[in-house]
């Protein structure tokens, strides 16, 4: 096996040399300038790269950005055989990033938060403490009561 070091250093090169070759050498009108390379993962044997991608637009647009970069994967894997001078070039699959739907999710839940803060808010503008604005007791201060079990 591979030590971790190695293993990254071949996932970068990956996703360096597929993010150039389809900025500069696809073809593919699927894959125009709206499919971005996220990241990119090679497995301890550096045996298989998964790379990460996410496409800029809607589902239809993605779902053809899929099928080009499933059609363009030769072309690709011998880029990165070339680039990377290994003795076995890894398969490549494609998986689309969940993380920009993620990051979506996370911001509705956000302003769902800062709206019900804001409610809370506007109801507990004119409110008042239910007893005194400082509950506790300060060094020094006698109670009343005290001072009267002592006698």
């Amino acid at each position: 096996m591979a030590d971790n070091a190695r293993a990254k250093k071949l996932a970068d090169l990956i996703r360096e040399v597929v993010a150039q070759k389809l900025q500069r050498g696809i073809k593919d009108p699927r894959l125009g300038s709206h499919v971005t390379i996220t990241d990119t993962r090679v497995t301890g044997d550096l045996r298989e790269a998964t790379v990460f991608y996410t496409v800029y637009g809607d589902d239809q647009e993605r779902a053809e950005a899929a099928a080009g970069l499933e059609s363009a994967k030769g072309v690709l894997r011998s880029a990165v055989g070339a680039a990377a001078g290994v003795k076995f070039t890894p398969t490549l699959t494609f998986v689309a990033d969940a993380l920009p739907d993620t990051a979506k999710t996370i911001e509705d839940l956000l302003d769902k938060a800062r709206a019900s803060d804001a409610k809370v808010r506007e109801v507990s503008a004119g409110a008042t403490f239910a007893g005194e604005a400082d509950p506790y007791k300060k060094p020094g201060e006698d109670d009343e009561t005290d001072g009267d079990a002592a006698e």
